[in-house]
Formats: structure tokens, sequence, C-alpha cells
């Protein structure tokens, strides 16, 4: 045999003791008839060999070969595996093993898959083929052939639609098969009738001899299917609904499709959960963590409350801004509580189908009851504890609300000897339903508001513990707490994060403070826009702008102290920002807020005293200061010829009436336009009596771009009050 490149090839193979190859090329194969023919005594080894020519068999003993392992594709074909075969090489007298990874065993086709792939098909096609085999006619050929000429017996009328055609004994002497079908279709009834009397009436077949005619009505499985298709429709979505809403459903289908959509979706969380978050991860909220401390330790020893006589409080409402760390402390209670704790979203509650919400609140205390002692936690409940008639439909039935009757009635129906505890987190607390604040349902309102500047450098020093940094931890939490006002726990994580990515952007090692000085600019005031070019007209526009600002704050006395000011465009539309430390304070007066406006109007009034017209740059600025003065004359009472009247509504975006009269209205709108125009004109004196500083800030910030405090310093002296900045206060006392 010719092997697949043309030359001789000898193949030796010994059964029972391994296959062993000649010295010979590779490439020819054996035949499996061959195999069987000089292999059929296994008893005694077997030597075969296939040439072309006819080579003569040789011995396997006389020569001295490597094992030859057939490949796997041959392996069937030989009849020989190759799966833990032991194989014996002579030359030596060493024996060796040769372990192969056992194969799978070849997949046969399930037979019930066989048998239901051609029962359908035998089915499908029953269906489809005609009820009665025959030959299809035309009403001309009916007549000529068997009509005129006498052979039809009767006819059928099926379905209104099709003649079939019965012929007489007698037309088996004319060679016709009087069994075999002819049919033909037809319009409508009425026309056959009409056209076949009419035949037989010019064929002059007397009345009583005519051809009869019957009716039937037949049905088919397949037209029976068709009718059903739609019921068959409908219980097959049904199935799919079923299954793969109990697949995909995970924890909130309890894994029973369809029929567990009203299973609360709440996720537990217990001792041997994955919750690393601790107490001592929360930093910044003192108050608030103990508030929550109580309640565990109360879940953990309620012996030591009962025998006082106390009963723990069956719920508490955690409130406050957005960021501030309310979900943060749930996720510590969970990680410390050592009871089971329930975790659901308000959101999670309401679904397309009606009562599902409430059944879902059932479950969940259900569960909770079964696991007591237990914490429930309802993060943003304002999805489902608005205060009733407020946003509703006007009609039909409202899901949320009876959701929140079922949740009043389940935190009010079960008692305190189930240690069963329901905290709750939102950040609109003036929007719940009053029912649902009260003693018995959520005893205790916890309110997290953004941290004070002692808080801050706390959550600085949580965040700052994976940051690689060879700064002093203490003293640069201090820091970035001083430079960081109003920040959240979550705008804190922000800017460490930020600081991070800054100096792995520059390849830093480490990250440095001027890394996270940049990450403070870059969420205060967007990202630094290398893209935006301003025209020189621009630029110069926007340094006096700026200007102005840092001028009127260096003069007024109640001006928050400037830290920065830059004219590189950040973020969406700023063209360029200044900087302050305002301290954390909470009262302010009259004074106070008139400085605050004069100090924001600095701007437009620099542009009208430099510039021969102004530009749209003051937007913000205007917005900023109609607002103060708004809430001076309309909230806090500090307006004469309003009086001390307060007209805040914290219903006033679902109402569509003011609550005063238009009268007041257009007094409220004159006082405010009064109170600005004051104020404007109070900077337009400071500026105009300023107005060489205002020229050199603005050329400083065309010529650097970015001037600090220090330079302010250099170049107008130290503000004329004797004052000392939060950052004095607090970063630079020791630590």
């Amino acid at each position: 045999m010719l092997s697949r490149f043309g030359r001789r090839t000898t193949i030796t193979t010994t059964l029972g003791k391994g296959v062993k190859k000649s010295r010979q090329p590779q490439g020819a194969l054996l035949l499996r008839s061959q195999q069987q023919e000089l292999c059929s005594n296994k008893q005694q080894p077997c030597s075969y060999s296939t040439s072309t020519s006819g080579n003569k068999r040789k011995k396997d003993q006389d020569q001295e070969d490597k094992p030859f392992e057939i490949p796997k594709a041959f392996e069937d074909f030989f009849g020989v595996g190759n799966k833990n075969n032991q194989q014996q090489q002579q030359g030596g007298g060493r024996r060796r093993q040769q372990h192969q990874p056992e194969q799978p065993p070849p997949q046969t086709p399930n037979a019930n898959v066989i048998l239901g792939t051609l029962l359908g098909t035998y089915i499908l096609y029953k269906l489809t083929e005609p009820s009665e085999k025959g030959r299809e006619l035309t009403w001309q050929t009916f007549r000529t052939t068997f009509l005129d000429k006498g052979m039809v017996d009767r006819v059928v009328v099926v379905n209104r639609e099709q003649v079939r055609v019965y012929l007489r004994p007698e037309v088996l002497s004319l060679g016709i098969n009087n069994k075999q079908l002819f049919y033909f279709s037809i319009g409508s009834v009425d026309s056959f009738e009409k056209n076949l009397e009419q035949a037989q009436n010019e064929l002059g077949i007397p009345s009583n001899e005519r051809i009869p005619v019957t009716y039937r009505d037949e049905g088919s499985l397949g037209n029976a299917l068709i009718h059903f298709a739609p019921t068959l429709l409908l219980i097959g979505t049904f199935m799919y609904l079923s299954r793969h809403t109990g697949a995909a459903g995970g924890s909130g289908g309890g894994g029973q499709g369809i029929f567990g959509i009203g299973k609360s979706k709440a996720k537990m969380f217990n001792q041997e959960s994955s919750v690393k978050v601790k107490f001592k991860d929360v930093a910044g909220a003192d108050e608030a963590k103990e508030e929550i401390m109580e309640f565990v330790k109360f879940l953990k020893n309620p012996a030591v409350y009962e025998r006082l006589g106390a009963t723990i409080p069956k719920g508490a409402i955690l409130s406050g801004p957005p960021g501030t760390g309310k979900t943060l402390l749930a996720k510590a209670t969970a990680g410390e509580a050592g009871v089971p704790f329930l975790s659901v979203s308000g959101s999670e509650f309401v679904e397309m189908f009606v009562g599902v919400g409430p059944s879902r609140v059932r479950d969940l205390f259900a569960t909770a009851k079964k696991n007591a002692p237990c914490i429930i936690f309802v993060d943003e409940i304002d999805a489902i504890g608005k205060a009733r008639g407020k946003g509703g439909q006007m009609g039909g039935n409202d899901e949320r609300e009876s959701t929140l009757n079922q949740l009043l009635v389940e935190m009010d129906g079960f008692d305190s000897s189930e240690h069963v505890v329901v905290l709750a987190g939102t950040n609109r607390s003036d929007v719940l339903d009053p029912a649902l604040l009260r003693p018995g349902r959520f005893d205790r309102h916890i309110a997290i508001d953004r941290p004070d500047i002692g808080g801050r450098a706390q959550i600085f020093k949580v965040h700052l513990k994976p940051i690689k940094t060879t700064e002093d931890m203490d003293q640069l939490s201090r820091k970035l707490a001083a430079l960081t006002p109003g920040f959240s726990g979550a705008d804190i994580h922000n800017v460490c994060n930020e600081a991070a990515l800054i100096a792995a952007r520059h390849m830093k090692n480490q990250v440095d403070e001027i890394d996270f000085e940049r990450a403070i600019e870059r969420v205060i005031a967007g990202l630094e826009k290398k893209s935006r070019v301003l025209s020189p007209e621009e630029k110069k526009t926007v340094a006096y702008h700026e200007a102005g600002h840092a001028v009127a704050g260096w003069y007024l006395q109640h001006a928050d102290p400037l830290l920065k000011v830059s004219i590189i465009p950040r973020g969406v539309a700023a063209l360029g920002y200044a900087q302050y430390l305002p301290k954390d304070q909470y009262l302010y007066t009259v004074k106070q807020l008139l400085d605050r406006m004069c100090m924001t109007l600095g701007g437009r009034v620099s542009e009208q005293i430099f510039f021969p017209s102004i530009t749209t740059g003051a937007h913000d600025d205007l917005q900023k200061v109609t607002k103060m003065a708004y809430a001076q004359v309309t909230m806090y009472g500090m307006n004469e010829k309003i009086g001390p009247m307060s007209f805040d509504n914290p219903e006033a975006e679902q109402t569509f009436q003011k609550p005063f009269s238009e009268e007041t209205a257009t007094l409220i709108d004159d006082e405010v336009r009064n109170l600005v125009n004051q104020a404007y004109d109070r900077t337009v004196n400071l500026l105009t009596e300023r107005k060489n500083e205002v020229e050199k800030v603005a050329q400083l910030l065309l010529q650097k771009e970015v001037i600090s405090r220090e330079d302010m310093e250099n170049l107008l002296g130290k503000r004329p009050f004797n004052e000392t900045t939060i950052y004095d206060e607090y970063v630079r006392k020791k630590v």
C-alpha cells in the first residue's frame, strides 16, 4: 500500500503486548478485515505487515522498535485503545506504563429524543396531508367527462367549499375505477346548485332521476389546533414565565416561578455572611452610631434591658442628605449585629402586578419572625412611605398606598417580645406619612447631617488607610478636612479615589499632598478643560470677573476667607472659579448675608467698571444672590415691610397655590429687588474705591492663571480684620 507521500510503509502490530512499529516510514493504514483475519487467535502474538510490493512478514522479536501509539482518530478502526495500555519494550528487559487521561465515552443519542422527533414528524405529516386522496377536476371537466355521460352516482358538498364526485358501478366496464375520488372546488353553494340544475335541464334528466346532492361538515385535527392556538399560546406563555421567573428571580421569586412573585426580595445576612463593614469603619457620625449600636446591644443581650422594664423601640428612621452614611451604617449593623439582618430596597415592593407589594411586606415580616431576634433595613423607604393623598393616583388602585397600609399594619402588628427591629433610610423624611413616623412604629428619628470639620478628619483617616502615601496621616487628614467644608462622606471618598487616580496618571509611586489638592479642585469645580481655548478678550473678561470676586471678599469683613482664584476653564460652563474656606456656621445675621451677597456680585460689578458692556458670565452669581434675597424676605423674616413672617412651604412642590395673596407676592418681589439693588450699589462703591487693587489681581491672574492666598497677601497686604480662619484654627494647631 502506498503511503500518503508515495513511499513503502510497513506496520507491525502485536496484540496483547502493545503496539509496535517498525523503522519504516509511517503513513499506511491496516484494513479492519485484514486485522480480524490475521489476529483471530488472540492467544498467540499476531504480526502482520502490508506493502504495495508484497513484502514478507518480519518478526517482532528481532526488532528493537519504539512503541507506536495509534492516533485517537483510528482507535475504533483498529479496535485497540490507548487508555492505560501497558507497553513492553524488549530491549533492556524493562517494562513501563503510559497512563493517559481517560476519555469520556462517546455520547449516544437519547432514545426518547429520537422517538419524540419521529412521533412529532408523523403527527405533523398526518395533520397536513389531505383527508382523502383523489383527483382534482374543474367544472367543465366534471360536466363533459362524467355528467354528460351519465357516470355520476351522487355528489357530496364538504364544508360548503368542495364537491366530491362518486361514480356509478357501471363505469367499471369503461375502464374507470369507481372507487377513485374526484373532487372540485366551488365558490358558493348557490352558484353550484344553479349550474348543476341548469346542466341537468339541458340533458333532459327527469326530476326523479336527478343526481342527489348531500352536504357534510368535516373537521380536521389541524383545524382544531388552529382554533385552540390562542389557548395553547396562553398556556405556553404562562409556563415560560413560570420557569424563567423562578430561574431569574433568585431570592425574589424564591425558586417558585411566577407563583413566587409575591415573595420578599430581601437579602439575609448573618454571622456567616460576607459583610466586612464594621462600626469602626463608620466615622463622622458618632451620635447616629451610638443610637444604632443600642439596637444591636438590645438584640444581642435583651435580658439586661427587660429586667429593668425597658422595651426596645420598634424602629428608627435614618434621615439625611445623600452620601452621609445611612446605608453604610446599615451595612455596619449587618456586620456587627450577630443576628439575622434582612436588607431590602423600598422600590422592590412595588411591581406591575396588583397585590405584589402587600404580599412581599407580609412575607418579609414572616421571615423576620421566624428568625427573631432580627433586624430589617428598608433603604429609600420614601418609595413606599410617602404621605397618602400626595402625588397619588386620581382613581383606581394605588399599589404604593396599599403597600404602605400593609407596612403600617405589620409594624404595629407584632409585639416587642419578638425582638424584631425595623430600620429605614431616606433623604426625604419630610414627605413620609405621619402614621409611619409615630411612636410604636418608627420611634426614633436619627438625623445624619454632613460632618463638621472634626468628622471630616475622621472620615479622611478611614479612607486614607488604603492610600499609599508618605504624608503624615493625622496632619494630612486635618488639612484636607479644612479644605473640604460641606463635603459628605461620599464626597470625601471620591476625593481620595481621585487623588490616587491623579497620582497613577502621573506615574508616581505614592500619592502626594498636591494630588489631594488637585482632587478637591476636580470635585468642586469639575475637570480641567485644556481643550477649551479662550480668546484674549474672553480671558481678560474672566480675569477681571474673578478679580472682582476676590477683591470684594478681601475687604468685606463677613465674607469667607479666600483660598485660591483660577481662570482655567473647568467643568461644563465654568470659565473660572474662586475657592474659599467657609466656617462651619449655622446662624447668620443680616450683615453677614449682605456681605455674602456683595462678594457674589463682585464679578458683575467688575465687568461693569472695566468694560463697556457686561457679559453672561455672572448668570450663576445672579441666581445665588436672588435665592439669598428671597430667603431673607420670605423665610427668615428679615424684611421690615413683610415683617416677621415665614412663607416657607415644604410642600410647595406638590401644590399649585402660593400661601399668600397676589398683593403680598408683589410686595415680596419689590423688597427682593430693593435688597439686591442695595447690595449691588454697595459693591459698586467698594470696587470703584479699590479699582487699582482689582487691576493688580487681574493682571497677576492673566500672568499666572492661578493665584493663592499668599499671592493676594503680597499684592494687597493682609485683610484689614482680625481674623483666624478655620484653616489656622484646625490645621496649624498641634495634633
